[in-house]
């Protein structure tokens, strides 16, 4: 260890003193002897062009090349740099460690490829150094994006995140691009909340910055792909499936407590007459579109097929129709839990409909197609009056502090 180096809450730390900056970057590493100083030193002489006080804080975590003696020596000859070793290996840890040790305003992160154009670093920051947004991400699926990859893994993060969207409502559009920023005070509430320590870190961190009805921020990128990356890609995907599935079940069960994370506002919500004025016509415009898909899809797929497609769709469209209309919920806190409570709708729908028809067919096993609408009608009314109870109870003010 070099001169200035301590020991402190489990981290081997070079030079205290420069924790005090508007601005922290964390630059995570595990055996990066090759990329680490160029990419630092040209860091650092972009950050001398910005108006702000920033740090470098290479954060390594495990490395056994020459990885940490090069980060102790930059931080002895570059003033903004400070540096921090762990004995465990994860990306998330490291960032967990950086950031909490941080007392700059805004704490973020890059990859030490610098795959991400540094010129899209002040539109990061400015709407967190503004108080604007909570959270501020670069995308390289946002529209003004130029990206440079091969087919296998743009067709993987594009898929990923898709996952995020139908399965946790997630409104932002890139999960994994190793560009974010986040106001301290705010990454001091959401880090507690997050569990990982490695790759999916990041999801989590954003998912629940979301469901918290924080503001992300985000800014199209001009990136260019590493192709000496080393992450094992079925081993990552394997581990952010199983993370989706605990981030899920933590939201739904409401084990994941989001009170000290969500910003202050009074919950109201609209009358049990106006509810139900409101939730009718978005049931009726519902039963309209699914009937409208079941009859288009009737002869191509089979009556039990088509009945399950339309009804999925509409169930979809009708629980984000009554969020904003019927409850008069604008923010995205709880979406994840009242999608999934408008899912359970679905099922109870479905299995309504489905038992109707095959009954049905059972009895006439070639039935009028009136015949079908009036039954699947019905059993879609006693459906709906099971919907109306379950997203009520989700999404009245009672049931969101339940959440919380």
């Amino acid at each position: 260890m070099t001169a200035g180096t301590e020991f402190s809450n489990g981290l081997w730390v070079v030079d205290e003193k420069r924790l005090l900056a508007a601005i922290d970057l964390v630059i995570p590493v595990h055996n990066e002897e090759k990329d680490l100083e160029a990419s630092v030193r040209h860091l650092d002489g972009y950050l001398r062009t910005l108006p702000y006080a920033s740090t470098i804080t290479i954060a390594d975590n495990a490395s056994t090349d020459g990885t940490w003696e090069i980060a102790e020596r930059l931080a002895t000859e570059i003033t903004r740099v400070r540096a921090i070793h762990l004995d465990e290996k994860g990306r998330g840890r490291a960032l967990r460690a950086a950031w909490s040790t941080s007392r700059a305003e805004v704490v973020g992160y890059m990859d030490v490829d610098l795959s991400t154009d540094l010129r899209a670093l002040p539109p990061l920051l400015a709407p967190l150094l503004s108080g604007h947004s909570d959270v501020a991400i670069g995308s390289r699926l946002a529209r003004g994006s130029r990206i440079e990859r091969g087919p296998k893994r743009d067709l993987l993060s594009k898929g990923y995140n898709l996952l995020l969207r139908g399965l946790l409502s997630a409104e932002f559009s890139d999960a994994q691009c190793g560009f974010k920023a986040v106001r301290r005070d705010v990454a001091e509430k959401l880090l507690p909340l997050v569990d990982d320590d490695s790759w999916f870190f990041d999801t989590e961190l954003l998912v629940l910055a979301s469901e918290a009805g924080l503001r992300i921020h985000e800014v199209p990128v001009d990136w260019v792909d590493d192709p000496d990356s080393r992450v094992d890609i079925v081993k990552t995907v394997r581990e952010d499936l199983a993370g989706l599935r605990r981030l899920l079940f933590g939201l739904v069960s409401g084990r994941i407590d989001l009170s000290g994370v969500r910003p202050p506002g009074p919950v109201r919500s609209p009358s049990l007459a106006a509810q139900v004025i409101r939730f009718g016509c978005v049931g009726v415009m519902s039963t309209l579109a699914y009937l409208l898909l079941y009859v288009l899809l009737r002869t191509a797929v089979g009556a039990q097929a088509a009945n399950l497609i339309a009804l999925l769709v509409t169930a979809v469209g009708n629980t984000a129709a009554n969020r904003r209309l019927t409850f008069g919920i604008i923010a995205r806190q709880g979406a994840v839990k009242h999608h999934v409570a408008g899912l359970a709708a679905f099922g109870v729908g479905l299995t309504l409909t489905s038992g109707s028809l095959a009954l049905l067919h059972l009895a006439a096993p070639t039935p009028a197609r009136a015949v079908e609408i009036v039954v699947l009608v019905a059993a879609n009314a006693a459906a709906t009056l099971i919907r109306f109870i379950a997203l009520r109870w989700v999404m009245s003010p009672r049931g969101r502090a339940g959440c919380r």
